[in-house]
């Protein structure tokens, strides 16, 4: 008998041919074809004529009334037609370019067709037949993504050889306990059933066995790496003055709210204890993250360390710097670091850093720079950490002896995707808006309306607010008819004829420049900013209560919420008005979700059902599982249950024990994880 990971060339027949076939599919070894499962299920089901539903896919099943006529017409194109009895009903049959099927179907005979039903006509155009009464089951068909000349019939053939060689190699890792708790089918008993099912409930409960099981080995694999960043970094506690960080808490013009105290809470624990943080904080536009940040830098300053804020821009940097500098003022020497701080001023800055005179530096990716040495850093913290690399986030990590690492994100991440792609952090959500900030009206119109628009957009700048237009593309594509933003910066001159100013920015614009059309708008110098989503990620203008977003089926829900959020932030009512014309009902729903919907994660949760984690982040950069069976939207209970068990599993050692040395053998190719564990 061959072993599992045997090469998929000592299977009987296969070749040098198919193997490259096979190589395609990413198939190498015998164990490989056992675990490339169907991407979907064709289900034929028998239902009584009355539950068929017009235009559907149906199975019927009757006796052949009358032998098949063959009609031909086109070129080599044929039409087969034969009545069946079904229940005593006459059912007329079609069936297209199969005029073989005349010599096989004759009157008398039991048939089973598959096909589209016509409601109407009581007529069904076959797609697949079966003849005669057969004990065999075969109403579930598999259905496989094949490449080249690999058919569905030669595969499954493989596969039938594959498995009746390999059956009792197929061994079981999942813990006898998780088996009989949730119900699950043994592995071996689950691969055969997810290729060969006997029926729909054999299939939901195999499926279920490897939903959970890629779900607990990539949490295994999570929580293992947590344990190692929190094992492999002992000695990093900050003893943190609590006295001055109350004090420093009092003196603030605003009372914290309770979902801010949890987070603080959560993240000061963390820098008491010895271990590294490692969390993601995530908040909603205007939650105050930024104060949160503010009090945990100040507290590694009463630790004797320094702390360091990294924000993707440098206009965002330097109103960081503004704000911290008024809300630390006299208790931190805070220095601002970006690109434009340069030659002998720069020298003299990173100096004094060196020396840790600079208690606290706000800066830009300039923060990184092989030049930027602390003497002790105790607290990193990056701002809107999706902004970065994963090689910049690390660099800044690495700046100090293991300090502290604190992520922070406006973008609301629902809860399943936070959990996967940040399965090795802890989360601390700020779930919570300060009180008195009022409600931001949003409006969904048509393209009608644009007129009226700037006409309500000129009132409000003639009451001394300021306004955002939002367009999807710098140009014109010729594949979209999207109103881009240089087009929409013309129609804007025109229209108020040079009697307000307007700012234009996108993405082509080099750094430099957008930093200074932000800040013209920041100064209330440009009043209505014409710009592409590059200010999703802004400053802080309080003056600015109206945001237009053209073409905002073009957007996803999170980002539009996220371009929304750059209005309210001020006392004034402000509004956010989208311009659009759905074709689909999807782009409806969205539009109307936005409309009434203000709670940011309400929103990413419904995001992420219509749209797909894809959204998000990209999947390359994001480092997102392909699973195989899997979906971590649908199966977020899962996702949940497999996350608790992982960290039950880890924390309690027992990998290390006999009922769970198969599942630590099947982690065996994360060996350097286990080995720093052992």
């Amino acid at each position: 008998m061959l072993e599992m990971n045997q090469s998929i060339l000592e299977v009987k027949g296969v070749g040098e041919k198919v193997a490259e076939q096979l190589a395609s599919m990413n198939i190498y070894q015998t164990n490989d074809i056992l675990e490339y499962f169907p991407y979907r299920y064709d289900i034929y089901e028998e239902k009584p004529l009355q539950e068929l539903i017009h235009d559907e896919k149906v199975t019927i099943k009757g006796k052949v009334i009358y032998d098949p006529s063959l009609h031909f017409f086109g070129k080599q194109k044929s039409r087969l037609n034969f009545t069946v009895e079904v229940e005593g009903v006459a059912v007329k049959a079609i069936m297209f370019n199969r005029a073989f099927a005349k010599k096989q179907i004759h009157q008398g005979q039991d048939i089973t067709l598959t096909g589209k039903w016509d409601a109407h006509r009581l007529q069904i155009t076959v797609s697949k037949y079966k003849l005669g009464e057969t004990e065999e089951d075969n109403s579930i068909t598999p259905i496989y993504s094949l490449k080249g000349e690999m058919t569905s019939y030669k595969f499954q053939k493989l596969l039938k050889q594959v498995l009746e060689s390999h059956e009792d190699d197929i061994k079981e890792f999942l813990p006898v306990s998780y088996l009989e708790s949730y119900k699950l089918p043994t592995r071996k008993e689950a691969i055969k059933t997810m290729h060969f099912p006997k029926n729909r409930v054999a299939l939901k409960h195999a499926r279920r066995r490897f939903i959970y099981e890629e779900f607990l080995l990539f949490q295994l694999k999570m929580q293992l790496l947590r344990k190692i960043h929190r094992e492999s970094t002992k000695g990093n506690a900050q003893a943190y003055r609590k006295e001055e960080v109350h004090r420093f808490i009092a003196s603030l013009p605003f009372t914290l709210t309770d979902a801010q105290q949890k987070t603080l809470n959560e993240i000061l624990k963390d820098m008491k204890s010895a271990y590294r943080m490692n969390r993601l904080l995530q908040g909603d536009v205007g939650s105050g993250k930024t104060a949160v940040a503010a009090i945990c830098l100040y507290a590694a300053v009463t630790a004797n360390k320094q702390g360091a804020l990294m924000v993707p821009t440098e206009i965002l940097a330097e109103q960081h710097y503004q704000s911290f500098q008024s809300m630390l003022e006299g208790r931190a020497n805070i220095a601002l670091l970006t690109g434009s701080v340069k030659g002998k001023k720069r020298k003299e800055l990173t100096n004094r850093i060196e020396n840790q005179e600079i208690d606290i530096v706000i800066g830009t990716h300039a923060l990184i720079q092989e030049d930027v040495l602390f003497k002790d850093l105790g607290l990193a913290i990056v701002d809107e950490q999706h902004r970065f690399g994963v090689a910049q986030r690390r660099t800044l990590r690495d700046k100090g002896l293991d300090p502290d690492v604190l992520f922070m994100t406006a973008t609301p991440i629902p809860r399943t995707l936070a959990i996967t792609t940040f399965g090795d952090m802890d989360v601390s959500v700020i779930d919570q808006l300060p009180s008195g900030r009022k409600t931001i009206e949003t409006l969904w119109v048509k393209e009608n309306m644009f007129e009226r628009i700037l006409d309500f957009i000129h009132e409000r700048v003639k009451q001394g607010e300021q306004a955002y237009i939002i367009s999807p593309l710098i140009e014109e594509s010729d594949k979209l008819d999207i109103q881009n933003a240089v087009d929409l910066h013309h129609q804007l001159l025109t229209y108020y004829d040079n009697q307000i100013e307007v700012g234009l920015m996108h993405g082509r614009l080099s750094a430099a420049e957008k930093d200074e059309v932000m800040r013209d708008f920041a100064d209330n110098k440009v009043k209505i900013l014409v710009s592409t989503t590059v200010v999703e990620v802004g400053v802080n203008v309080p003056n600015a209560t109206v945001m237009v977003i053209y073409d905002a089926e073009r957007f996803g829900l999170s980002q539009l919420h996220q371009l929304r959020g750059r209005v309210g932030r001020g006392e004034k009512q402000s509004y956010c008005i989208l311009i659009a014309e759905p074709k689909g009902e999807v782009g409806k729903e969205r539009m109307r979700i936005m409309a009434e919907t203000n709670d940011g994660f309400e929103l990413s949760e419904q995001d992420l059902q219509l749209r797909g984690p894809g959204d998000f982040f990209g999947r390359k950069q994001s480092g997102m599982p392909e699973f195989k069976v899997a979906d971590m939207v649908h199966d977020y209970r899962a996702l949940e249950t497999a996350r608790q068990d992982a960290q039950k599993i880890v924390e309690n050692n027992l990998l290390q024990t006999e009922g769970y040395k198969h599942l630590k053998e099947m982690l065996s190719e994360e060996g350097a994880l286990l080995e720093k564990l052992d």
